[in-house]
């Protein structure tokens, strides 16, 4: 019998767009992979779009709050669909940097030295020597980040804004210079490492990360014993979570100074549009985007 794949994008979060183009892409494949296919653009109504369309399977491809911090994992529990991606703890726990970065500790992964503020503190005065960097706890790296350098003689005064959209709680950073890294986790195994060169430089708070605007240099230009480093702590990273499925994990490396590694956050729901960072990966592991979409699907379960 041919399964029903629901495909789950879109949602509320500032990741909307990336999320409707990741959801199109794995529908058309799962289309061509001869899956039946409900697409869902997820509002507060998901649960009674679930049970209207009754799916055996779940692909999620939120990105962001609701389908990234376990509250859809959670429903899907409830409504006994098997989904993809990770479960209830492991997907709270990487959205919420700072829990993710103790566990990343005690698993022995690297990390950057931080701390926790309300965002009015963080813009009143430097709560730590600059360079540092700013960023929610709880949302996509590409979103509400500043980079503070040692030229700018206060924080971001964004940060006092009345319609600041990102909570009222920020994790101050220690900024590590160097070479922005990925890497892809496929169930038990750790994919390749990408180098992401941005084409601009993010001297100014003001400069917040943008989607786009960079290249990928695969196989990453580093040292062997790097890269395979990049490749342990990823799986490591990983799996000091819980995760299942797919993964990805972010990492700076000062190659020029002083060779650290550091690991930033793990993507529970990573991109998936076909020129995203995992199937990019995947594709140079010999894994074609379908035969990927095919293997997410397959992989669905509850209890994850």
């Amino acid at each position: 019998m041919t399964k029903h794949v629901a495909v789950l994008m879109g949602g509320w979060s500032a990741e909307r767009e990336v999320s409707l183009r990741s959801g199109r892409a794995c529908a058309d494949a799962l289309v061509r992979l001869g899956y039946r296919i409900s697409e869902i653009d997820v509002g507060r109504d998901v649960a009674a779009a679930l049970a209207a369309a009754r799916p055996d399977i779940a692909l999620n491809v939120l990105h962001g709050r609701p389908g990234e911090d376990g509250t859809l994992q959670g429903l899907l529990e409830i409504l006994g669909i098997p989904y993809s991606h990770s479960g209830v703890l492991a997907s709270a726990l990487a959205m919420r940097k700072d829990s993710a970065k103790t566990l990343f500790r005690a698993a022995g992964v690297p990390v950057a030295e931080g701390l926790l503020a309300s965002r009015q503190e963080a813009a009143a005065r430097h709560l730590m020597p600059p360079p540092y960097v700013i960023k929610p706890i709880a949302e996509g790296s590409s979103v509400g980040v500043f980079i503070v350098t040692a030229a700018h003689p206060h924080p971001p005064q964004e940060l006092y804004r009345d319609d600041w959209p990102f909570g009222d709680t920020v994790m101050l950073e220690r900024y590590v210079p160097g070479k922005e890294l990925t890497c892809a986790v496929l169930g038990d195994r750790a994919l390749d490492v990408i180098e992401i060169v941005p084409s601009t430089r993010f001297y100014d708070y003001e400069a917040k990360y943008a989607a786009g605007g960079s290249k990928h240099l695969l196989p990453a230009p580093i040292l062997p014993n790097v890269y395979q480093e990049v490749r342990r702590l990823a799986l490591a990273a990983h799996n000091a979570l819980g995760c299942r499925g797919v993964s990805r994990a972010d990492f700076r490396y000062d190659d020029r100074g002083t060779g650290e590694l550091v690991c930033l956050e793990v993507n529970t729901q990573p991109g998936m549009t076909e020129t995203s960072l995992v199937p990019e990966l995947a594709a140079y592991a010999g894994i074609t985007f379908d035969e990927l979409v095919r293997w997410m699907v397959e992989d669905a379960s509850t209890n994850r």
